[in-house]
């Protein structure tokens, strides 16, 4: 089971859904898991110490706890398996956030080396704030996995988003989070995101729409799924992620994105290449500005760029796995196919621009994909997160 022998610590916050904590302990523990408690202060006024710290066979810590050897949040953080907050509060998503550490549960959680998941619970016009969501999507972006929130009556007496999720759904999505931390665990992904500029001069540029948001996802995704991942970013504005199993290359140009996956070819597992790289490149860009006066016409001299998808499958060894992308306008899945063999990919995501709401800007993607046996699966339109998943699962299925 994945929950067996696992190392977790429960972080329990001051919300009305803490007496929840008591069930949610019964059960990790049910299924072979080892748990510490910790506790806020303002947990206490919800739900008593001894209670879980009978369920749990351990002392619970909390700000006034003086045991040196857990006391410590470095070692604490080091010692699990994963950090799971439930409840977790408005506030403590808050600090969670923006790294303040007042309590020992803020103190572990800056400082641990393991996934962190949360469960949040508040009233429902909390949970719809755009301070929360705000604070959910800094979270995200951080690596942290957030639990869906139940919908239903609420302490306050209303009705709506914002109840933590049941016992059993939060140890549900725990062991779907182990089995997929399993699959991907300590892999080294390498991944490609976002446009490539090639300078015509010091003020234009040669480009494409892409925002990068599909890679982006596409590392988030393979961090919550335990491995490591080196994400080679174009320009644009979309936030990368930020953990310690990330590592960040900016890029500007074709040339400096293959620099960098040549520097990382030999030790990756994995290669997703979702970037929109240019074909062209001017072949001399000019020093200064191109003035537009007593001109009618300007020609630019441009010369290929390297490929970057050709060299990796040209290079790769049989253990090494190759996901290109092939975004298309016609004979999609041809194209694709094209695209496959003659770059020895092991995998292709099919994607078209003329599909509504899909690939670039936008916050979902219609994808197809095809394996090298010829399979070919394809889905609705999704948000570019769970379009991640997707390709990601199915790539965990054929390594």
């Amino acid at each position: 089971m994945p929950l067996s022998h696992r190392r977790i610590l429960l972080g329990i916050t001051g919300s009305i859904a803490a007496y929840k904590s008591a069930i949610l302990l019964r059960l990790l523990v049910k299924g072979g898991a080892e748990v510490q408690v910790i506790m806020t202060e303002a947990a206490r006024d919800f739900i008593g110490p001894l209670t879980l710290a009978t369920l749990s066979g351990k002392p619970v810590l909390s700000e006034m706890h003086l045991d040196d050897q857990w006391s410590n949040h470095v070692a604490l953080g080091h010692w699990a398996d994963a950090l799971l907050i439930a409840p977790a509060s408005a506030q403590t998503l808050s600090k969670m956030a923006h790294g303040v550490v007042d309590n020992l549960l803020t103190a572990v959680y800056l400082s641990a080396k393991c996934p962190t998941l949360v469960a949040p619970a508040m009233d429902a016009d909390m949970w719809e704030h755009p301070a929360t969501q705000d604070n959910i999507r800094i979270l995200s972006r951080h690596g942290v996995v957030v639990l869906p929130v139940g919908e239903g009556p609420l302490a306050s007496g209303l009705e709506g988003p914002g109840r933590l999720a049941e016992p059993e759904q939060i140890v549900g999505e725990l062991n779907a989070f182990f089995q997929k931390d399993t699959l991907l665990s300590k892999k080294k992904i390498l991944i490609t995101a976002g446009p490539t500029h090639e300078a015509i001069d010091p003020v234009r540029f040669i480009g494409n729409h892409s925002s990068g948001k599909m890679g982006i996802r596409l590392a988030e995704e393979a961090l919550r799924g335990g491995a490591e991942v080196v994400l080679v970013l174009g320009p644009g504005s979309e936030p990368a992620p930020v953990s310690k199993r990330l590592t960040l290359m900016r890029v500007t140009t074709a040339l400096e994105m293959m620099d960098a996956v040549r520097q990382h070819l030999e030790v990756t597992d994995i290669f997703l290449l979702a970037a929109a790289v240019a074909d062209f490149r001017p072949a001399e860009p000019a020093a200064q500005k191109i003035k537009k006066e007593g001109r009618q016409s300007l020609s630019l001299d441009l010369i290929a760029n390297p490929d970057i998808a050709a060299f990796i499958g040209a290079n790769k060894t049989s253990r090494q796995y190759l996901c290109g992308f092939a975004l298309e306008t016609e004979n999609l899945v041809e194209n694709a196919r094209a695209k496959m063999d003659k770059k020895n990919m092991d995998l292709i995501v099919i994607n078209s621009p003329n599909d509504a709401q899909s690939a670039f800007g936008y916050d979902t993607n219609k994808i197809s994909l095809l394996d090298k046996s010829g399979k070919l699966v394809s889905f609705e339109r999704q948000s570019k997160k769970d379009a991640a998943r997707t390709i990601l699962q199915a790539i965990a299925e054929r390594i």
